[in-house]
């Protein structure tokens, strides 16, 4: 498995070779810089730890300056760990695991045209929301729309005297959104080498120039 971090621009429309008008997103990938590698006798689990985006220098504190130098790299805004190996399978399709060093560039040669990626990253939050829009609910008689203050209520939600008490997870008002979300299986369908951004389709959770990680 093989990983990067990434940076979310924004939605588009792809045509495949058929004609056909695709959604997709384009996301910019790298370049990260190696800047820690785990492994079983020190750190009891094998995992390679990148940095994305420089950070400035009047932001850091002297423990960042120091886990950059040992990569001799500057401070990066984003770290994000992948365990185990990075196996990459290039366009014939044979698997190659991929040695790194400290201070290792990894950019978009990590992808190929055609092949599915993972993508997680943080939805975008929505704040203090009523049963309706967290949950779907029709409304009171099937109506979400009225001068009425109960149209949009959430109905009854506790039981008679017994048990008496409210059961967990009932689907009730409250924070929606702002929580780590995974797409699966989202093919690229593009790669603009000299830019480090690729073409993926569909959509991925997150508001545009969010940080994200994309596996393969």
């Amino acid at each position: 498995m093989a990983g990067i971090i990434g940076r979310k621009i924004g939605m588009s429309s792809f045509y495949n070779k058929e004609g056909k008008n695709i959604p997709c997103t384009m996301i910019e990938v790298g370049p990260c810089v190696v800047t820690q590698i785990k492994n079983v006798e020190k750190d009891g689990y094998t995992a390679i730890q990148l940095g994305f985006e420089d950070k400035k220098a009047t932001r850091t504190n002297k423990s960042e300056l120091g886990h950059a130098k040992k990569a001799n790299t500057s401070v990066k805004k984003v770290y994000a760990e992948f365990k185990n190996n990075f196996m990459t399978t290039n366009e014939e399709g044979q698997t190659n695991l991929i040695e790194f060093k400290l201070g290792d560039i990894v950019n978009v040669d990590l992808f190929n045209e055609g092949e599915y990626v993972d993508v997680t990253s943080t939805s975008k939050g929505k704040g203090f929301q009523g049963v309706v829009k967290r949950h779907g609910f029709a409304g009171v008689g099937d109506a979400t729309h009225g001068q009425h203050n109960r149209m949009r209520a959430p109905g009854s939600i506790g039981a008679a005297s017994y048990p008496a008490r409210v059961f967990k997870g009932m689907r009730m008002a409250g924070r929606m959104g702002g929580k780590q979300v995974k797409v699966k299986n989202l093919q690229v369908l593009q790669i603009f080498k000299d830019k480090n951004v690729i073409v993926v389709k569909g959509a991925i959770p997150g508001p545009n120039n969010g940080y994200l990680n994309i596996t393969n």
